[in-house]
């Protein structure tokens, strides 16, 4: 849950290293967010551990540092480079400490390869192609919004897949989530691209423009 601090946080990040400028709305839109992921995922049993939330905010901090910094410092090489030296250069700092805490187990099954397999593929390498594919597109800030599209994704498994039931304060969540995504990606998204279908408003101003002076022209 805590990781929703992290649209906000790039917001505040991408200006001081990228220039860029921060919408109000866009911040009041990553605000929504971080209320609709609490709202969908909080009960009211729910205990707050110190030290759980210090480790999730250091990691949405380094999380959201780093996708400024992708924007900032990339490489003129195809995505699918970008994501294997990333991936690569992470693992080999999680060894050390996987064999610490986390010693390979003693007899690994069929299930776990698959599972692992799956981890290792399509939630590791093929989704950070697309997440840096996404930040050259429409910038870090609007890729970083869909990130909350993880927990609503949860939450409608969960009601799919294990029958669970959805309360009104979770309904009202899932609405702030989704309509906090759909304000950033219509604030954010760059001049000329197209997040979610909706176009920026200076793209649309500029085919219009480029329009008028196609028809001055033929006149």
């Amino acid at each position: 849950m805590v990781g929703a601090v992290q649209p906000l946080l790039v917001l505040l990040l991408a200006q001081p290293v990228l220039g860029t400028a921060i919408r109000p709305l866009a911040v009041l839109a990553a605000i929504f967010g971080m209320g609709g992921v609490a709202l969908l995922v909080l009960s009211p049993e729910a205990g707050l551990d110190p030290w759980a939330i210090a480790a999730g905010l250091a990691g949405a901090v380094s999380m959201a540092a780093g996708t400024v910094l992708s924007r900032r410092w990339q490489p003129a090489v195809p995505p699918l480079t970008i994501t294997a030296w990333q991936l690569a250069a992470g693992g080999l700092l999680l060894v050390p400490v996987t064999l610490v805490f986390a010693p390979f187990p003693m007899a690994v099954s069929a299930a776990n390869l698959l599972g692992l397999g799956w981890l290792g593929l399509v939630g590791g390498a093929l989704t950070y192609i697309v997440w840096f594919c996404g930040i050259g597109r429409v910038g870090p800030a609007a890729a970083t919004s869909l990130g909350l599209l993880s927990p609503a994704t949860a939450v409608l498994l969960g009601l799919v897949v294990q029958g669970e039931t959805l309360s009104l304060m979770q309904a009202f969540g899932l609405l702030a989530l989704v309509g906090s995504i759909v304000v950033s990606q219509w604030t954010l998204a760059e001049p000329g691209s197209s997040a979610l279908g909706v176009r920026h408003p200076a793209a649309v101003d500029d085919s219009a423009g480029s329009a008028g002076v196609a028809i001055r022209k033929t006149t």
